[in-house]
């Protein structure tokens, strides 16, 4: 079974090279960030038509997640309980579904702007809640795994230069330390493979060249149970979709898991 994650940056602008690559990629399961479009908006109906069923969270601003899986959706969850919201409303930054033999979490993270920012501090609150929200599965015996664009980098290891990002969030202490604890809560980084390069940037930005230099971020993550985690035979970045032109700035990160 394969599945991955995949922060497309709007929908709409990629669903040519999305829908292309869930033909090549032989994707069962893809759990999807920054749609960026209302439900309604949203392109079931030609996804249906690759024989993927969709479950949507999303109100057509900068948010919005999906899972999309051709193995089936059951008991589809909106939003994190608890979710503390920010300026007022909650946004949609996750959605939760059964695909076949496992469930699966689609997560958008809050980016948190800047670390005295009020949006920093709903990061760090949104990731309690989130930890809140996943502890039962992450303990069950059902292969589980929360996948998306965490806005964290785990380590230094996980940037192209940490002196670039000194002061910045995504590589702070706390946010570190947010990661570290939905791991005490029984997940574990499932750390892909690059197909270029030393290390599996999953993000690179727009400007400057990030990508042809590899300035990149490992930010997308797959956190997994011990059950989903054994099952897992290859994990890694496909880096050739971050390429040519339309491209999102981040590339999707496949799993293959023996289930």
């Amino acid at each position: 079974m394969r599945i991955a994650t995949w922060n497309v940056n709007s929908i709409t602008a990629r669903l040519p090279r999305l829908l292309a690559w869930l033909e090549s990629s032989g994707t069962d399961v893809l759990c999807l960030q920054e749609a960026k479009v209302a439900e309604e908006q949203f392109p079931s109906e030609q996804l249906r038509e690759l024989g993927y069923e969709s479950a949507v969270h999303a109100t057509g601003r900068w948010n919005g997640v999906a899972v999309l899986s051709r193995v089936g959706i059951e008991d589809v969850v909106k939003g994190v309980p608890g979710d503390p919201g920010f300026d007022g409303s909650v946004e949609p930054r996750a959605i939760s579904a059964t695909c076949g033999p496992l469930r699966v979490w689609s997560v958008y993270v809050p980016n948190g702007r800047e670390v005295d920012h009020p949006h920093y501090a709903y990061k760090l609150q949104w990731f309690e809640a989130l930890k809140a929200a996943v502890a039962g599965d992450a303990a069950g015996s059902r292969p589980f795994a929360v996948m998306g664009d965490y806005n964290v980098a785990p380590t230094d290891d996980d940037v192209f230069d940490p002196a670039f990002f000194e002061g910045s969030t995504h590589v702070t202490p706390a946010e570190r330390a947010a990661l570290a604890s939905l791991r005490e809560a029984g997940l574990s980084d499932v750390v892909p493979r690059p197909l270029k390069y030393d290390q599996p940037f999953t993000y690179w930005d727009y400007r400057q060249l990030s990508f042809p230099k590899n300035r990149g971020m490992r930010i997308d993550l797959v956190y997994a149970n011990a059950p989903f985690a054994k099952a897992v035979s290859d994990a890694y970045v496909d880096r050739e979709e971050r390429k040519g032109k339309g491209a999102s700035d981040h590339a999707p990160v496949v799993v293959d898991l023996d289930v």
